[in-house]
């Protein structure tokens, strides 16, 4: 099938959703890692968010607003400061995409009540592809109207404030390696024991390179020999979407994730099971997989389209903007010495430089024009 072996693994593909992708590559040939993602994540019967409970110290990983409630509280008092921005309409949507277990949406709204004219304008909207996830939504956000939605081009149209915490992370990526040969595009096929094996097929060039021009000339020049190059169509046309809709009818854009400033080499393809890293190929559909965001290219998607993206803030710097230390100790007053201490942990872990405080990066996009608090002076 032109693939050119890269790496072999014990017991690789040994599930329901493994056999059945072995099963694919075997009659139409070596799959993209794109699509092995998709699958992976995806698929009706066996995907890991169809079937899987991956959140809290039971999942296989814990997310910001699972770590602290002031999380999801402080984001929405930046909400709500944004719908003020935004000349407080009446009616505006609300929307998260991945919203996990709702508990981003609940604290948010939690904090909102500040401010009942916010909650009486919006119309909640989630982005949410599995029918388990919903049903755990719709019991964590009550008697909250919410309308659910299977990806972002149904949203309605009209203003929006849209929030998105560890939702590029998890869309699929193509890779791309820089061999003796030239390039090629990393696939997902068989060894020759029938096992998934990840492998090499030869391309002329990576399509719609994020790279920066002198990146590209040392790939092409050999500098940059086998280091990967990952792409990801499905983020930059999900974000090129909103932007789009932000700049014709207001509105911003929060996107929290892990991932790099700027278009980079590397392999951030990783599996996580159980909080441990797990091999990617090893048990399809039980293990998380995701890849760094490139903030880059989001940014330039974005502008692209007609929002305005902000320069790049750490987590840690964001929340700090946005007085998580003050309301760390309101919360605190009053508390026993444990939950004192709890409160503490949970803050540093949010915004410590060797915890989720920088390798988490916070990215804003709005219509032009529109002061946006933490990111913007004194907005």
């Amino acid at each position: 099938m032109g693939l050119a072996p890269e790496a072999r693994g014990a017991r690789r593909g040994v599930t329901p959703l493994g056999a059945r992708i072995a099963a694919l590559i075997a009659d139409t040939g070596p799959i993209t890692v794109a699509d092995y993602m998709a699958l992976c994540l995806g698929d009706p019967e066996h995907g890991y968010y169809m079937t899987r409970e991956p959140f809290g110290s039971a999942g296989d990983f814990v997310t910001a607003p699972e770590v602290s409630q002031v999380f999801g509280e402080l984001v929405g008092l930046w909400a709500v400061a944004t719908w003020l921005a935004m000349g407080s309409p009446p009616s505006f949507i609300l929307a998260e995409l991945g919203p996990g277990r709702g508990t981003l949406m609940a604290d948010l709204l939690r904090a909102a009540r500040l401010r009942p004219a916010f909650g009486a304008a919006a119309r909640v909207h989630l982005v949410e592809t599995s029918p388990r996830l919903r049903t755990l939504q719709e019991a964590t956000l009550g008697g909250t109207a919410v309308a659910w939605h299977g990806d972002v081009a149904s949203l309605p149209d009209g203003p929006a404030i849209i929030v998105a915490n560890e939702f590029f992370d998890a869309l699929p990526v193509r890779q791309y390696v820089r061999t003796d040969g030239g390039w090629a595009e990393r696939m997902v096929g068989l060894d020759t024991a029938g096992r998934l094996a990840f492998g090499l097929r030869p391309v002329s060039e990576p399509p719609a390179s994020p790279l920066p021009s002198s990146e590209r000339a040392r790939a092409r020049g050999g500098d940059l020999a086998s280091a990967i190059l990952e792409v990801s169509p499905a983020a930059t046309g999900i974000i090129s979407r909103l932007a789009g809709r932000l700049a014709r009818d207001g509105g911003a854009l929060l996107a929290i994730d892990y991932g790099h400033e700027g278009p980079a080499f590397g392999d951030t393809l990783q599996a996580m099971r159980g909080h441990a890293f797990a091999d990617p190929l090893a048990e399809p559909g039980v293990a998380d997989l995701t890849a760094h965001v490139d903030f880059a290219a989001l940014a330039e998607a974005a502008r692209a389209a007609g929002a305005t993206p902000r320069p790049l803030l750490g987590q840690g710097e964001f929340l700090a903007r946005l007085g998580i230390a003050a309301r760390a100790e309101r919360l605190a007053a009053g508390k026993d010495a444990a939950t004192v201490a709890a409160i503490g942990a949970a803050v540093r872990r949010l915004t410590a430089p060797d915890a989720m405080g920088t390798l988490f990066k916070v990215l804003a996009v709005s219509q032009s024009g529109l002061a946006l608090p933490a990111f913007d002076g004194d907005a």
